[in-house]
């Protein structure tokens, strides 16, 4: 059992005030009995909850996909830019990015306010894949894909794990790498006498940007891909 405003406001429905007023003005109903009573609770699991005429069902944790776009940061608040919370609207009670992304980077972003999955992607005990396309100004050698996939060092002293290298044409690779250090794919194609030039992120682990939403375009994570990021 639950409260009604508890549920609402985790729902997304906004502040305890908020969800009074939404209450106050008859918009909510369970079981299709109007609701005028913010403390009242109700069984999550099987009555039935409307909100402004739209059936709605409340999840403890959400599990956002979306395909950030350029010029958005991964942050839940700034006064100078777009963030990724922004992108998804209304739905951000408890959201935060799982990770980041540079604000010129686009693709795969994770937004969810499960922590403990989110410690779990992120621990560097996991080494957790993260795979990206990537364009470069200065085709790589044989050499510079060599010292990627044994393990490149960076800024002089820096070493990276090993990554996983398909190469696409001169001036475009997947790269897959198990680490999340500061610009760390700029910097390894600096190493590699080159620049990157586009970068996108495809897959977080077992979860892969879906194709069909376009940059700026999110959805819900489905049940079989959570279940993958749990495991």
């Amino acid at each position: 059992m639950i409260r009604l405003d508890k549920c609402l406001c985790h729902l997304g429905y906004g502040t305890r005030k908020d969800v009074k007023k939404i209450i106050r003005a008859k918009e909510v109903t369970i079981n299709g009995v109007i609701c005028n009573k913010e403390d009242m609770k109700f069984d999550e699991i099987n009555d039935v909850l409307v909100v402004q005429g739209i059936e709605v069902r409340y999840q403890e944790f959400v599990y956002i996909m979306l395909n950030k776009p350029k010029d958005v940061i991964s942050a839940t608040e700034d006064q100078m830019h777009t963030t990724v919370l922004d992108c998804i609207g209304d739905v951000t009670k408890g959201l935060f990015p799982v990770g980041r992304l540079d604000i010129d980077t686009v693709g795969l972003c994770l937004i969810t306010n499960d922590g403990k999955l989110s410690h779990s992607l992120l621990s560097p005990k996991k080494h957790v894949d993260k795979k990206y396309y990537v364009e470069i100004s200065t085709p790589l050698t044989i050499e510079h894909i060599r010292l990627l996939e044994d393990g490149i060092t960076i800024d002089g002293d820096e070493l990276c794990k090993p990554a996983k290298v398909n190469i696409i044409d001169d001036h475009r690779l997947e790269l897959t790498i198990s680490e999340g250090k500061y610009h760390q794919i700029k910097r390894m194609m600096i190493a590699c006498d080159s620049e990157v030039t586009y970068l996108k992120r495809l897959t977080i682990g077992p979860l892969t940007l879906d194709d069909r939403l376009e940059e700026g375009d999110w959805r819900y994570c489905t049940d079989e891909e959570v279940e993958l990021l749990r495991q």
